[in-house]
C-alpha cells in the first residue's frame, strides 16, 4: 500500500472541506435547484392533517365543446413540467398554446383545442384521511383567438 504525499493530503482535505462548505451553504440558503447541495423540500416537509390536497391538471376544450385530458399522453409533456413552470403560465397564459400544439401535432384528426386550462382539484381532507369531497379551482386558462 503507498502512503498519499502530504501534498497530495493537502488536495484531497482541500477538496473535501470545499465540498462540506458548499454543502452546508446550499443547506442554509439554498433552493431546490440547488440540488444536490440545496435542500429538498420536496420530501423534508408536510402538510397539516386537515389542509387539502391539490391535484394539478391541464385540460382543453375542443371546438365540439368536449373537455380534453391534456396530460402526457396527449401531449408528450409531462405533469411535473407543467407544475414546476405554473407561475410562469399564470403571469402569460398565451403560453398555454404551446400545449395546444403539442396536442395538435400528436392527434393530427382531432377537433382543435378552443381553450386550454390548468386546474387544480383540491381534494377535502380531515385528521388525514380524504374526505370524499372536493373543489376544482381554474389557475389560468387560455382561449384561442377566433
Amino acid at each position: 500500500m503507498e502512503t498519499l504525499t502530504r501534498r497530495a493530503r493537502s488536495v484531497r482535505l482541500g477538496a473535501t472541506a470545499l465540498g462540506l462548505a458548499v454543502l452546508l451553504a446550499g443547506t442554509a440558503w439554498g433552493t431546490d435547484d440547488d440540488f444536490p447541495f440545496g435542500p429538498f423540500r420536496m420530501y423534508s416537509t408536510s402538510d397539516p392533517p386537515d389542509a387539502p390536497a391539490p391535484d394539478t391538471r391541464v385540460e382543453g376544450v375542443d371546438r365540439t365543446g368536449a373537455v380534453v385530458d391534456l396530460g402526457q399522453d396527449a401531449t408528450g409533456l409531462r405533469r411535473a413540467e407543467i407544475e414546476g413552470q405554473q407561475s410562469r403560465y399564470v403571469t402569460d397564459p398565451a403560453r398555454l398554446r404551446q400545449v395546444a400544439d403539442a396536442y395538435a401535432e400528436r392527434h393530427p384528426d382531432a377537433a382543435a383545442l378552443i381553450e386550454v386550462r390548468i386546474v387544480i382539484r383540491w381534494y377535502g381532507v380531515r385528521a388525514g384521511r380524504p374526505t370524499g369531497r372536493w373543489t376544482d379551482e381554474t389557475v389560468v386558462a387560455w382561449r384561442a383567438e377566433r
